[in-house]
Formats: structure tokens, sequence, C-alpha cells
């Protein structure tokens, strides 16, 4: 419970300073586009932040949920590979590192339909 927690907390954070850092410290310095790609990668790496909070949580309520440990984990790398792999897109612009993005989305996908799974099968 705790480790969710503390990592959703530590991405929350971390998705409101790379904000900042994209909104003063690298606007003028990349291309729209790619500032674009960067506040994407701070909307997701927020909303799973989020996500693990609620993980977390959950596992307070439900100890047993090996479901939501998984699914947590799982969060987390997406986090990872998807917000992680646009922001090293954004400040390098080498377009095949979008190819990594994708496969974090997929992470997140199979994290909230665990997430889902395991609140149906608690019930």
């Amino acid at each position: 419970m705790k480790t969710f927690v503390l990592l959703g907390a530590i991405n929350a954070f971390l998705s409101v300073a790379l904000g900042a850092f994209g909104a003063h410290g690298l606007e003028g310095k990349i291309p729209g586009h790619y500032l674009e790609i960067w506040k994407t990668g701070v909307q997701y790496q927020m909303f799973h932040a989020l996500g693990l909070l609620i993980v977390g949580l959950l596992l307070g309520k439900f100890p047993n949920a090996g479901l939501l440990t998984t699914a947590g984990w799982i969060m987390f790398i997406g986090i990872v590979l998807f917000s992680g792999s646009l922001y090293v897109l954004s400040v390098t612009q080498i377009k095949p590192l979008g190819m990594i993005t994708p496969f974090g989305g997929v992470a997140f996908l199979v994290a909230w339909t665990l997430i889902g799974y395991a609140a149906v099968k608690a019930l």
C-alpha cells in the first residue's frame, strides 16, 4: 500500500515539476510540436500518478488483492515507458523513440483492466 502511495506522490510531484520545466524551460527551445508531445507526457504522468494513489488506497482496503499490486507495477512501468519516451523524444527529436510510447499505453490499459477486474472480484 505505502509503496504505491509513495510512487503516486513522487510521480505527481514530477509531473508538476516537468510541466513547469516544459512551460518555462523548453518554450522557445524546442519546436511547438515537440512541446505538445512533452505536455502529453506530463498529462498522462499525472493521470497515472493518481491511478497509483488509487491502487495504494485500494490495497489499504483489500490488502490481499494481488491483482491490484500487479496493476500498480504495470501502471508504473506504463508511466516510465509512455511519459518517459515522450520526454526523451521531445528533447532529442529522435522520432523512432516514439515507437516505445504505445507499449506504455498498453501497460496503462492492462493496469486499468486489472483494477476493474479486481473491483468486480472483490464485490
